[in-house]
């Protein structure tokens, strides 16, 4: 049994859940989508099933890191994780405020693509997050090459700070608060 942290009904999209990503049951779904061509980004397309297993497991072993399964009507559509920035390498890049909380999105691609989806989903994502009243901000860091992303973030509000060289990429650091995910900012 599958635990659901959230759910939702989407309207002209169907039933979106947050289930706890499970890294043994899920391992071979998740392996074929992170290792796509078209998933350079998420920086894990030459890692072998193992390695992406491992991954999975030690974030399945944090309390501060958690990875979801997305699904509309129990069909798998993407990866959603989420962490404390304070407690993850992006902490020591910039000034973590209380209430943050940092995410990642991987959404698998679609047959055949909905108008609107990503931002309807995003707008499940973040309700979602900002259910918990602790949680003030969003915090994203998507790579600065991948144009796709960062228009995205800005369409859905989130506010561009400063440009951060991290291990891995150079990042572009944006926020969405909750005082303008709730105006509609």
């Amino acid at each position: 049994m599958l635990a659901t942290v959230y759910a939702e009904t989407l309207a002209g999209i169907g039933r979106f859940d947050l289930v706890v990503l499970d890294p043994r049951a899920h391992l071979d779904l998740v392996h074929r989508w992170v290792t796509e061509p078209r998933a350079r980004f998420w920086g894990m397309t030459t890692y072998s099933r193992a390695e992406v297993g491992e991954v999975y497991e030690f974030i399945d072993g944090l309390e501060t890191h958690h990875a979801y399964l997305m699904r509309i009507d129990e069909v798998p559509v993407g990866i959603f994780q989420t962490y404390e920035p304070a407690e993850d390498p992006l902490g020591e890049h910039y000034p973590v405020a209380p209430g943050d909380i940092g995410i990642h999105l991987f959404l698998a691609a679609a047959e055949p693509p909905i108008a609107g989806f990503t931002g309807t989903l995003a707008g499940a994502l973040n309700r979602y997050l900002f259910a918990d009243p602790t949680r003030t901000r969003i915090v994203v860091e998507p790579d600065v090459r991948n144009d796709r992303a960062l228009r995205r973030w800005q369409r859905l509000g989130f506010v561009f700070d400063a440009q951060l060289d991290l291990a891995d990429k150079r990042a572009q650091l944006a926020f969405l608060t909750r005082e303008r995910f709730v105006s509609g900012g």
